[in-house]
C-alpha cells in the first residue's frame, strides 16, 4: 500500500487493516517499506517528531531516506511524506543516515551522516526544515568531514549542551581497533570545529561496558537521577565487523558526569559504570531525547531471524510482506542508585482497554495485542527466597516455543507488551528486553505463571 502524498495521514487509517497479522498495530510505522534507526528525534512547537532510516521502494536495505512520524501526545501519530532524500551528486547521494534535529535560531535543522558512494566515509550534512518539520531544503552543504589520521570510521553526529555552549560528537572507529568518539565545538551549526577523540573503548569502564570496534548512533544526554545528582548517559550501538544487521554486541551505556576541563574549556565526560541497555538481540540503534524533566528513548527492533528457539523471518519472508523493521514504544529514563532504569513512557497507558484478565498462578492465555503487568506476591518462609520464572509463550497444535523466560524476586514487576509481532518486556529499575516473535496460524500468547505469581492483563486499543 504506497504513501499518500499528503501531509499527514493517520497511522491508525492502515494499521487496523493491514493485511499482515505480524504488522504492529500501536507501533508506528509506514505501511510498507524497510525501516530502521530513528533518527531526528525532538520535540518541536508542541509536537514530536521521530525520523527513522526509511527505504520506501522495498523491504530492503537500500537507498536510505528519512521517513517522519509526528504526535502531540505519543499516542495517537501521523506519517508525513519522505522528509530527506539521497540527492544525486550530492554528498548523500548514497543514503541519508543516522543524524539529529535541532532548533536552530527558530529553524528546525537536520545534521545527519551522508555517504557519497558505496564504500565512502560519511560527512556531516545540514538539511534545514519548515516551522512544521514536514518540508526540507536540501542544500547538500557539509559542516564536517572525515577527520583522518588514526580515525579509519566516522558516522552519526549528535548534538549535546552543556554550560550554554552547544557541542557535537559523533562515533568512530579506530586504527589500533578501538571505537572512539570524536568531539567538536558547533558556534556555527553549519561549520563544526574539530576538537579531537574524546572517549575511547580503552577507558577501563567503557571497556567492560561497551566494547565495540565502532560507537554507533552515539548519544549523551543529561538523565533524571533519583539522588539529585547531575547525571548523564552516554549510549553506544557496539558495531563489529561482519555484523550484518545482527549486532551481536547489541546496545550499551556508561552512566557518569560532564565537567569543563579548566585548561581548554571543553567538555570531559567521566563514566563511572555502565551496562547493557536492551537485553534483547531485536534491538538495535536507538536515539534519546533529553526534555526539560524527562528524557526518552526510542530504538530499532529488527526483523531476523529465530534465536533462541524462536522462529523468525526470512528475507523471502520479508520481501513477501513488504515490509521490515519497527521503532519500540518511546521509553522514559532514569538513573537510581548508578544504574539505568528504563519505563515505557506513562502515556502508553492510554492503549489499555477493559482488563480481559487477572490471574494468579497456572497458564494465562493473552489476546493478540496486550498489555500484562505481572507481580509477585511477597513470600512466606524460605520458599520465598528463590526467583520464580515466569515465561511467555507461542502456543498452538504444533507445540510451543518460549519467547522471553525471565525471573521475577519479590518487589519485582515485569510488564509484558504484545503488539502483534513485537515484544517489549520491562522489569521494574531495570532496561528494557525487546524481542521478535511470529504467531503461526492457530497459536496463542499465553504466560506461564508459577505460584505466587498473578498477572493483570489489558487488551490494547485505540482511545477514542
Amino acid at each position: 500500500m504506497p504513501t499518500p502524498d499528503l501531509a499527514a495521514i493517520s497511522f491508525d487509517d492502515f494499521a487496523a487493516s493491514h493485511p499482515d497479522p505480524a504488522f504492529p498495530r500501536f507501533h508506528p510505522r509506514p505501511a510498507q517499506g524497510w525501516i530502521n534507526d530513528p533518527n531526528g528525534v525532538s520535540f518541536i512547537n508542541g509536537r514530536y517528531h521521530v525520523f527513522f532510516q526509511y527505504n520506501p521502494d522495498s523491504a530492503r536495505h537500500h537507498r536510505i531516506a528519512w521517513g517522519h512520524v509526528s504526535s502531540a501526545d505519543l499516542v495517537r501519530w501521523e506519517e508525513h511524506p519522505v522528509a530527506l532524500r539521497p540527492q544525486p551528486g550530492g554528498p548523500d547521494e548514497y543514503g541519508c543516515w543516522t543524524g539529529v534535529v535541532t532548533d536552530d535560531a527558530g529553524v528546525p535543522t537536520a545534521a545527519y551522516s551522508g555517504v557519497r558512494g558505496d564504500g565512502g566515509h560519511s560527512e556531516v550534512v545540514i538539511a534545514r526544515g519548515s516551522e512544521d518539520l514536514v518540508h526540507w531544503e536540501q542544500m547538500g552543504h557539509v559542516a564536517a568531514r572525515m577527520p583522518g589520521g588514526d580515525v579509519t570510521a566516522v558516522r552519526d553526529p549528535f548534538i549535546f549542551h552543556f554550560n550554554g555552549k552547544r557541542y557535537a560528537m559523533q562515533g568512530a572507529g579506530l586504527a589500533n581497533g578501538h571505537a572512539a568518539l570524536l568531539l567538536y565545538t558547533v558556534e556555527d551549526l553549519s561549520d563544526w570545529k574539530y576538537q579531537g577523540v574524546w572517549l575511547t573503548s580503552a577507558d577501563p569502564v567503557a571497556a567492560q561496558f561497551t566494547p565495540a570496534e565502532i560507537w554507533e548512533c552515539p548519544q549523551l544526554v543529561r538523565v533524571p537521577d533519583a539522588s539529585g545528582a547531575d547525571t548523564w548517559v552516554a549510549m553506544f550501538s557496539l558495531w563489529l565487523s561482519g555484523d550484518a544487521h545482527e549486532h551481536a554486541n547489541g546496545v550499551g551505556h556508561l552512566v557518569g558526569s560532564l565537567s569543563e576541563d579548566p585548561a581548554t574549556g571543553l567538555p570531559v565526560f567521566t563514566p563511572r559504570s555502565g551496562g547493557k541497555s536492551d537485553l534483547g538481540r531485536d534491538f538495535y540503534a536507538p536515539q534519546i531525547v533529553a526534555l526539560e524533566d524527562r528524557a526518552l528513548l526510542w530504538g530499532w527492533a529488527n526483523e531476523g531471524p529465530g534465536r533462541d528457539g524462536r522462529r523468525g523471518r526470512n528475507q523471502d519472508d520479508i520481501d513477501a510482506a513488504g515490509w521490515a523493521g519497527v521503532l519500540t514504544f518511546p521509553r522514559e529514563l532514569s538513573v537510581a542508585d548508578g544504574r539505568l532504569a528504563v519505563r515505557p513512557a506513562p502515556e502508553i497507558n492510554a492503549y489499555r482497554g477493559e482488563v480481559v484478565e487477572r490471574e494468579a498462578g497456572g497458564a494465562v492465555v493473552l489476546p493478540a495485542f496486550a498489555d500484562a503487568v505481572v507481580t509477585r506476591a511477597p513470600a512466606t518462609g524460605a520458599a520465598g527466597a528463590a526467583d520464580a520464572v515466569v515465561e511467555l509463550l507461542l502456543a498452538g497444535e504444533g507445540g510451543q516455543q518460549t519467547v522471553f523466560s525471565g525471573p521475577l524476586a519479590e518487589g519485582e514487576e515485569l510488564r509484558i507488551i504484545v503488539d502483534a509481532s513485537l515484544v517489549e518486556v520491562y522489569r521494574t529499575g531495570s532496561v528494557a528486553t525487546t524481542l521478535r516473535a511470529y504467531p503461526a496460524p492457530g497459536e496463542q500468547w499465553q504466560l506461564k505463571l508459577p505460584a505466587g505469581v498473578a498477572a493483570q492483563v489489558w487488551e490494547l486499543r485505540r482511545p477514542s
